[in-house]
């Protein structure tokens, strides 16, 4: 009465839904490779005669089992650990439940390892991965040994070394200027007076103040001119006072500084990408047709840096498109915006002003250490309209 269902019939559909996907492991023969579905099938598995062969062969060279199931195991996890996570430091249990969700794979009470945790800490003393633990478990990411991986590794490491020394280097060297700046500010020579001494009874004293100051000196004090004329107008004598010079001499000074500050910003920030998430754009590219063509959208999702998923404004598609089918929306005065690009990337701030002749702007930051600065020249793809 017994056997096995034939195909097509109901018992045989349940058996196959019951037989899919992942069993209980303590009814699973791995010697055998067969999985039971209930305590009473794997009694009748461990007393048949096949499972009887299997245990002599097993006896007459365990170790040589356990180390082909502890080979068999290691190469799965790691294949997936490089396949699907490359060099990331990822939790280990996470991989491990990725590899058992395959019903196929090789069971780790088979392998020289009784814990997870004991295969972790085999794995970083064998060099295959750097392993660490964490309140959270412990963490493993895999070493590549592949030559090309190893040389573009190294590459890549001298690349950034070099970037920060050349950055250290100018930081450096901005820090010295500004407190050279600093001390030549605080350094105020006193103007001295000598007595004025007329040498003849004919000559004629003439006094002018020249108080007119410029926009870019307002800090300056005010230049006082004396001048002696004498019949001949052969003798004329100017006398300035030497504390202004100190002070538009300082003020050079910090303008160098902060000019030297900029452009390593700028050297650092400018990007050849510039996508940023919540910020409005506009579409400008005919190829999807008039339906988003010059429709301003707003970016959800940055994709690899130059990719993005954008919905349109008060529309609920969304569409995944490149950079270069995008572009910058600059709002109107008193809008906030955000710097896409340039030596204030990231940065927050408010639109003062649009000069509409030479395509920049100008912004006020809003937000961090630089509240308040007011950036002047600012190229319409360097900043965007912040979405509300």
């Amino acid at each position: 009465m017994g056997g096995k269902a034939e195909k097509g019939t109901p018992k045989y559909i349940a058996n196959k839904i019951k037989a899919k996907g992942l069993q209980k492991l303590r009814w699973y023969c791995q010697m055998c490779q067969k999985q039971c579905r209930d305590e009473n099938g794997f009694k009748c598995h461990t007393m048949s005669e096949s499972h009887q062969r299997q245990l002599l062969l097993f006896a007459d060279n365990a170790s040589k089992y356990i180390d082909e199931f502890s080979k068999e195991f290691a190469d799965g996890y790691l294949e997936l650990l490089r396949r699907q996570f490359g060099t990331k430091r990822v939790n280990a249990n996470k991989v491990y439940q990725e590899y058992i969700s395959n019903r196929d794979h090789l069971h780790m009470n088979a392998t020289q390892w009784e814990t997870l945790t004991e295969f972790v800490k085999w794995l970083g003393r064998e060099g295959k991965c750097v392993v660490d633990e964490t309140e959270k478990g412990w963490f493993v990411a895999y070493i590549d040994r592949d030559p090309a991986a190893v040389a573009a590794m190294e590459a890549k490491a001298k690349k950034e070394k070099m970037d920060k020394d050349d950055q250290e280097r100018m930081l450096e060297f901005i820090q010295k200027q500004v407190e050279r700046g600093k001390k030549q500010a605080t350094k105020f020579e006193e103007p001295s007076y000598t007595e004025f001494k007329r040498e003849g009874s004919q000559e004629r004293v003439t006094l002018s103040l020249n108080l007119k100051r410029k926009p870019e000196e307002k800090k300056s004090l005010a230049t006082l001119s004396f001048k002696v004329k004498s019949k001949d107008n052969s003798d004329t004598m100017s006398t300035t006072s030497k504390r202004s010079k100190v002070v538009v001499k300082a003020k050079t000074a910090l303008e160098e500084v902060m000019e030297l500050e900029e452009r390593a910003k700028e050297k650092a920030n400018r990007k050849d990408y510039w996508l940023t998430e919540d910020i409005v754009v506009k579409i400008v590219t005919k190829s999807l047709g008039d339906k988003f063509y010059k429709k301003k959208a707003v970016i959800k999702k940055v994709i690899d840096r130059y990719g993005a998923e954008v919905k349109l404004i008060d529309e609920k598609l969304k569409v995944k498109l490149d950079q270069n089918h995008l572009e910058t929306v600059i709002p109107s005065p008193g809008r906030y915006v955000r710097f896409v690009n340039g030596a204030y990337r990231g940065q927050t701030g408010i639109l003062k002003d649009i000069d509409t002749d030479n395509f920049c702007c100008q912004v006020e930051i809003s937000e961090g250490l630089l509240t308040g600065r007011l950036v002047k020249n600012v190229q319409y793809e360097d900043i965007s309209k912040i979405a509300l």
